[in-house]
């Protein structure tokens, strides 16, 4: 990017009418850059089982309770064709870190419907080994997503979050070296978090070969070290949302469902006031959604009729661009340049 900006303090602590005017800005450059469109991405989760102990995310590895899945890539595959609402322009496939899933899963279902369908396909699956990811792109799967979480070294440590920070960047490096569009992404207000340490996370993003980033609520996950931990206003959240559009006004930033576990009834509207342009929709079995737990059992669904109603009462609709084909205008215009 060549002018980078990075959110200042005063901004991402902003509250009451700054704050508003803060996200304002933001969404004027994000209908600038995409007008009224966003994009609609079903989201489907194959698997809960997990190699890391994350100490936030209630699929750590530690975590006795929960009930593991994988589901069959046929029968998924059968439940899902036919059956995504035609707003929806691209899949994301997502699972714990399980390589097993993403051999036995994933691959078996992106081919298929890269065979019968033409979906977008995105994947969230953590770090994986280069023949796993290679095996990925070669079935039809163009994006990755794959969040850093937080950009301090020390701190990614204390959350024991999947290997080191370092590692992490370098799987993001190699993954756009690869020719994959790379999302990423991290958590505001998580404890330890201070201002520097907020700061950092943009300044990692900017750093980065990225198409998109996000950033998610620290919601205090069931059955985690975190439990019971003060959750941060959610005006932390969209503040840094509104800090990412105007860092990258180009990129695809979604509005995530754990806006409404930290401000039930408007979080996610107010993600697409300040500067949000991608909707997920939930498509996961009903059978074993309840134990995909990132954060707690109480999860809050985005169905098509939610998030629908949302764009509607925001005055947007949903593109009918693929991200694929989006990101790949975008490289091509870059080029140009």
């Amino acid at each position: 990017m060549d002018d980078i900006r990075i959110p200042s303090p005063a901004e991402l602590s902003a509250a009451g009418p700054e704050a508003e005017r803060f996200r304002e800005s933001a969404a004027a450059v994000t209908r600038l850059h995409f007008g009224r469109k966003v994009f609609v991405r079903g989201v489907v989760e194959v698997s809960n089982f997990c190699r890391e102990n994350c100490s936030y995310c209630g699929m750590r590895r530690d975590r006795r309770d929960l009930g593991r899945f994988r589901l069959e890539p046929e029968a998924l595959a059968d439940a899902l064709l036919g059956a995504v609402p035609a707003s929806v322009t691209d899949l994301n496939i997502q699972t714990g870190e399980d390589p097993i899933a993403v051999r036995e899963v994933v691959l078996p279902l992106i081919e298929r419907l890269r065979r019968e369908t033409r979906l977008g396909i995105s994947v969230c699956l953590g770090t994986l080994s280069a023949e796993l990811t290679a095996a990925l792109q070669a079935a039809g799967a163009t994006v990755y997503i794959v969040k850093f979480e937080t950009a301090d070294a020390d701190h990614y440590r204390e959350m024991s979050a999947p290997g080191t920070l370092s590692e992490r960047i370098r799987f993001i490096r190699d993954l756009h070296a690869a020719g994959w569009h790379v999302s990423s992404g991290f958590i505001a207000g998580l404890p330890g978090q201070d201002m520097d340490r907020l700061l950092a996370n943009f300044r990692l993003a900017a750093s980065l070969p990225l198409v998109g980033c996000s950033v998610s609520p620290f919601i205090p996950g069931d059955d985690t070290p975190l439990a019971g931990r003060l959750q941060p206003p959610v005006d932390l959240t969209l503040n840094c949302m509104a800090g990412l559009r105007l860092l990258g006004p180009g990129w695809v930033i979604p509005a995530v469902s754990a806006l409404n576990l930290a401000d039930p009834g408007m979080g996610y509207r107010r993600g697409l006031r300040a500067g949000a342009n991608l909707c997920t929709m939930n498509l996961t079995p009903e059978s074993v959604r309840g134990d995909y737990v990132i954060y707690q059992r109480d999860r809050f669904i985005m169905t098509e009729e939610r998030i629908l109603a949302a764009l509607e009462a925001e005055g947007l609709v949903p593109s009918t661009d693929r991200l694929a084909d989006h990101y790949a205008r975008a490289a091509a215009a870059c080029g140009a340049d």
